[in-house]
């Protein structure tokens, strides 16, 4: 074949040399635009699977390359007037010029044709050749040329970042903030040979433009970080080699995802690679190492189809289909490591404390979870985590394991839980007349017993036209409210979990068959008249709701509060609002529910109006000393709807009118959502709200694990953790996982401690087992 690489980075040389070396037939080109052993950038980093793949594909330029190493495992940081270090954690890193002289002389060896100084306008300057590889970068004509085919969607990061270097060796990947009195600007900096390490400043756009350096000229952008950070440059001076940049050199991320990486011109087939298809934030460091895996994916796709001209259309799919998957994976913790990197100056370096900084650093991109940490650093975690535990009010002895996270008691008003889990509300719609039955008692029991520290039952209504469905829990009566008494009375008397209630109304969603049946759908008799914010069905078949008056409100208020006088009789510690899941207050916050053109639509202030009214009247009358959260739909995955900047200002004004935590859920508000799963998928939204509404917040969603747990609570993410579907598959889980992470010092029931020993063991031999 003929084969054409546009652009000379890492895709284009690593992509030739594997070809020319597994098929010399093959004729390749590789053009660049700059002089014969000349390029622009400072350090690369890379992890030790990348050296393995290298070493596979081409033994010869991984060895030379591997010489070239600088090899580190410790990350320091510079923060508040502190300097903490961890060790363990594994990065090599090469100067960018260097590397790529390296894949130079090794395409030269091969007899690869390079091709230095030629601008290419587009591909059909080579129309002879077969396939034509465009890695010519994020700026990409190639990919410009077909932009209708290729579907690129390009998003422009709002953080502002120079690309730097100093002549200072520095022996750990190292993170300095600083604060200035515009705003916070941070230094990743790390070292690629044994005199130079990279220096990249960041920071926000309204810092960047209060401090006027859109108006200045490179050299005084580098006097100006020359300043900031002094005491960590100990006198180095900072260094650019990229004077041919106009202006001051500051630059925006661009975010790149293409809806396809391959098009046939009608003479040539034409495949992106390295940035030219994809781009990854560099707060992870993983551009150049997703470059050289495409170039590896690419020629291990011709290995398995054949290196003929016939099957290029194949392989070029094939190519894709492994690639998507790998890219996505990679951009996702990019994107969550850029994010955090954008928000950390309102959202954690003003908020948290040193030791948790760190470790919400540390885990930014949610690859590295706590027990990940565990085996970088024994040594650093075991001490996080007695800071932890000290500051949950936990004295420790020396040479004692120290409790985890999620195992540290938290206080909220007069409450204090044993430990920071909960049973999350799940509906069993398995009441009769909303009463609590043998199966209630025998279901949330079981859950009492298994260690968590807060025990919630399902969603309790506070009228018989409150119900989602007929077999949904009722507090509007006093033998609902009795059969709750003795339902706090056998949770009490089991072990040490308190007891919560979410009281709620279905609104626009009631009137609906027991989920078995039908979920969502309407009941076919029985039902009753339903009341929304607007006159809206939930399906278009649903019964349709009226629109609430005045009259309705005062009623529906009235109700709530009654349920709340009767709940604190019967001895309920903690007391939750529902205002999520397109239910009746949840249909007031929602501009996709709330199409009022009254005082209660329209702005935040408004469609919050009601729920805030029936809240502070709860409020009111719920014991001073017993703590009160509001769960809210942190996002309705759909156009138009609320997101989690507007779930944010209604919990600013949730705390403002007393509410103690914000239970962070979303979605189910409107039937044709699209949410975007994944593990922790809904701990974004309290990490949010909690540490810039500077409310506690309560983590839900896919979290499954005490590894996952244990992550959020150390970050800071977020104050307690309900766990729901695992609960139904394991009413033991705090208990179980406590066990799994190896913490013994965790209190069984005493009916249960024979089996206590024994489930440690069995876990203990089955780790055994696994590790020989």
């Amino acid at each position: 074949m003929r084969i054409v690489c546009i652009g000379g980075g890492p895709a284009g040389l690593y992509l030739g040399l594997l070809m020319k070396r597994r098929h010399p037939e093959h004729v390749i080109t590789v053009v660049e635009r700059n002089k014969p052993y000349d390029t622009f950038g400072w350090g690369v980093v890379f992890s030790d699977a990348m050296m393995s793949a290298m070493r596979l594909a081409d033994p010869e330029s991984a060895a030379e390359i591997e010489d070239a190493f600088n090899h580190w495992d410790d990350i320091e940081l510079v923060f508040k007037g502190t300097r903490q270090r961890t060790t363990g954690h594994g990065f090599i890193g090469i100067g960018r010029k260097h590397l790529l002289n390296i894949l130079q002389r090794r395409c030269e060896a091969l007899g690869v044709e390079l091709v230095f100084e030629r601008e290419v306008e587009s591909d059909l300057e080579f129309p002879d050749a077969d396939l034509i590889v465009a890695c010519d970068g994020v700026n990409s004509r190639i990919r410009a040329r077909y932009a209708e085919q290729f579907q690129p969607d390009m998003v422009i990061r709002p953080n502002r970042f120079i690309w730097l270097g100093t002549k200072k060796a520095f022996d750990a990947f190292t993170f300095d903030f600083q604060r200035t009195e515009h705003g916070w600007f941070q230094a990743h900096i790390y070292k690629f040979d044994a005199e130079t390490s990279t220096f990249i400043v960041e920071t926000t756009e309204a810092a960047y433009q209060a401090h006027g350096l859109d108006k200045l000229d490179q050299q005084s952008s580098i006097e100006f970080c020359e300043k900031i950070f002094a005491e960590t440059l100990d006198g180095a001076k900072l260094l650019t080699n990229a004077r041919h940049l106009r202006g001051s050199a500051w630059l925006n991320f661009s975010r790149l995802i293409c809806g396809k990486w391959s098009v046939f011109n009608g003479k040539s087939h034409v495949v992106l690679m390295g940035d030219a298809a994809h781009t990854a934030h560099f707060a992870i460091g993983s551009g150049t190492k997703l470059a050289l895996d495409d170039a590896i994916e690419l020629a291990n796709q011709f290995d398995r189809h054949g290196h003929g001209r016939d099957g290029i259309e194949t392989v070029l799919d094939a190519y894709e289909e492994v690639r998507r998957v790998d890219v996505a994976r990679i951009q996702n913790a990019a994107r969550n490591a850029m994010e955090w990197f954008e928000v950390v100056g309102r959202r954690y370096a003003d908020t948290l404390e040193p030791p948790q900084f760190f470790y919400s650093m540390l885990t930014r991109s949610q690859r590295i979870s706590h027990e990940n940490l565990r085996l970088r650093d024994r040594t650093w975690l075991e001490g996080f985590e007695r800071w932890f535990a000290t500051r949950s009010g936990i004295a420790v002895k020396d040479g004692e394991r120290v409790p985890p996270p999620m195992l540290t008691p938290h206080r909220v008003r007069g409450l204090t839980l044993a430990n920071r889990i909960m049973v999350s509300p799940m509906a069993m719609y398995s009441a009769q007349d909303g009463l609590i039955d043998d199966f209630h008692v025998a279901h949330l029991g079981a859950r009492a017993m298994g260690g968590a520290g807060l025990v919630f039952a399902e969603m309790t209504c506070v009228s018989p036209d409150a119900r989602i469905t007929p077999g949904c829990l009722g507090l509007w009566n006093d033998a609902q409210a009795a059969q709750w008494r003795r339902l706090v009375e056998l949770v009490h008397g089991v072990g040490h979990a308190k007891v919560g209630i979410q009281l709620g109304h279905a609104g626009r969603k009631g009137a609906t068959r027991v989920p078995w049946e039908g979920i969502d759908q309407p009941l076919e008799s029985g039902d009753w008249p339903l009341i929304s914010a607007s006159a809206l069905p939930y399906l278009p078949h649903s019964q349709l709701p009226r629109a609430m008056d005045r009259g309705d409100m005062d009623r529906v208020r009235d109700d709530f509060v009654a349920a709340t006088h009767r709940a604190a009789a019967a001895g309920v510690e903690w007391l939750e609002l529902h205002c999520a899941h397109g239910y009746l207050l949840s249909s007031f916050l929602s501009p996709l529910t709330n199409r009022r053109t009254d005082e209660y639509g329209g702005s935040h202030e408004n469609r919050a109006r009601f729920p805030l009214e029936v809240f502070e009247a709860m409020r009111a009358v719920w014991p001073s000393d017993r703590p009160m959260s509001v769960r809210l739909s942190c996002h309705d995955w759909t156009d138009g709807g609320n997101i989690p900047a507007d779930a944010a200002v209604f919990a600013a004004m949730f705390k403002e009118a007393g509410a103690d935590l914000i239970d962070c859920s979303s979605g189910q508000v409107w039937k044709d959502e699209r949410p975007i799963y994944g593990r922790l998928f809904q701990t974004p939204f309290a990490d949010l709200i909690r540490n810039e509404v500077g409310i506690e917040t309560i983590a839900v969603g896919a979290i499954s694990e005490a590894d996952h747990a244990n992550s959020i609570l150390a970050a800071g993410r977020a104050d307690l953790c309900a766990i729901a579907r695992p609960h139904l598959a394991d009413p033991a889980w705090t208990l179980h996982e406590a066990a799994r992470i190896g913490i013994t010092k965790v209190e069984w029931p005493k009916q249960y401690l024979s089996a206590k020993g024994q489930y440690e063991t069995n876990l203990a031999r089955a780790a055994a087992s696994a590790g020989q």
